[in-house]
């Protein structure tokens, strides 16, 4: 009896389709293939992978990721003894002919990130009706080949999840990006209605290839520092190395809310970055405050200084787990929904803590610079709008808020 045929919209499905998208794992993709046949790849998981993944792989499709995935899959099936689809053999076969080891194709590849809002996040000012945000990425194929700026990083996506899941903290605000990367935050800053969005970096190339993602999720760019706009589709893009950033054209940005992912890992940048955000930091009140501002998370007992892997203030009882009050649709921090106006500027880095030494040296300049740096993670976890990815652990990324003492 032929297997029944799967639909793309049960979640076990869309969370492969979504996997396939954003070239996860092979390993990840034969975990996803095995949970949509119920144990085993079936034939009509086999059909459903074909139809639904590999006869829709657009030609700029990584041809390496495909043949690889391929092999695993072949593999899979016939370990368990089940017949493969000819379909699956002979795309094989077209690889292994077409496309030689040594003869890897370098540079970037386009990576589809799908942010899925579970069921009951329509309330969500955040939620397409469809469900789900589709992010389209030019990204680097090796992050540890001096091409980190243009990596997928696992910060990156804890913050944009963090965004998603808190739009009032960013929407009608200022945002300002510090070594914005592929541009995965400033396109989700953008998605919540951020007034303004800036981003920067300090490396050209990263910078160009930035621009690109913007243009390929139909942004507008503008580099002009000086001229302002006030298009929501136009997201400004600047080259901002932290060393040279001087005090002037700081202060011409003076944004809301300033956003950092992973940029807690080079002992050497550390003094530049805290001079950086104490300037950006230190400014009266925002402009979005006179805005009927939303407020942000600075109700959370601050940290002491030094990182001891403690954790910082305590979730709500009413919070639902993901630091979101289904039935105020408000931040809930230590008992208190932040709906007051805010004092300042803030800073939301996420971070994953890879040297211990290195974060506490961020930890002492960032007091002595009369920065307070508040520990958010337990307190505030955003949804989990990548269900899919299982090579993403978000165990090693931390939340912090920070603002001038």
């Amino acid at each position: 009896m032929a297997d029944q045929e799967l639909d793309p919209s049960d979640p076990s499905c869309l969370h492969l389709v979504s996997a396939f998208l954003a070239m996860d794992s092979t390993e990840s993709l034969i975990s996803l293939s095995r949970a949509c046949g119920g144990g085993s790849v079936t034939e009509g998981v086999q059909r459903f992978i074909w139809d639904h993944c590999l006869s829709k792989a657009a030609e700029n499709f990584h041809a390496p990721f495909l043949k690889n995935f391929l092999k695993k899959l072949i593999t899979e099936i016939e370990l368990n003894h089940d017949p493969v689809l000819d379909e699956l053999y002979e795309q094989y076969a077209y690889y292994m002919t077409s496309l030689k080891d040594d003869n890897v194709v370098k540079g970037r590849i386009c990576k589809c990130i799908s942010f899925l809002f579970p069921a009951g996040s329509s309330q969500l000012p955040s939620c397409p009706n469809s469900g789900k945000l589709v992010v389209p990425l030019w990204c680097s194929l090796n992050m540890l080949d001096g091409d980190t700026g243009c990596a997928l990083w696992p910060s990156s996506l804890f913050l944009s999840e963090f965004i998603l899941s808190f739009p009032g903290l960013f929407s009608n605000k200022s945002c300002f990006e510090v070594g914005s990367g592929v541009g995965l935050v400033g396109i989700c800053l953008a998605h919540v209605e951020a007034s303004k969005v800036i981003l920067s970096d300090g490396d050209l190339s990263t910078l160009m290839n930035m621009k690109l993602n913007l243009e390929s999720n139909n942004f507008s760019i503008n580099t002009n520092r000086q001229e302002r706009t006030e298009d929501s589709n136009t997201i400004k893009c600047i080259h901002l190395p932290w060393e040279s950033a001087s005090e002037n054209e700081l202060q011409d940005f003076m944004p809301d809310v300033i956003l950092g992912a992973d940029v807690i890992y080079d002992p050497a940048c550390l003094p530049y970055l805290v001079r950086l955000l104490a300037i950006l930091l230190n400014k009266k009140i925002p402009s979005s405050a006179k805005r009927n501002d939303k407020g942000s998370l600075l109700d959370s007992k601050s940290m002491d200084g030094k990182f001891n892997g403690s954790l910082q203030g305590n979730a709500n009882a009413n919070d639902n787990g993901n630091g979101f009050d289904a039935n105020e649709g408000k931040i809930i921090c230590n008992g208190t929904s932040n709906s007051g106006s805010s004092k300042g500027p803030v800073a939301y880095i996420s971070s994953a803590i890879r040297n211990i030494d290195t974060f506490n040296h961020f930890l002492s300049l960032v007091d002595q610079a009369n920065i307070t740096i508040t520990d958010l993670t337990e307190t505030h976890k955003p949804l989990n709008l990548l269900p899919y990815m299982q090579s993403y652990d978000r165990s090693n990324v931390r939340l912090f808020v920070l603002s001038c003492k």
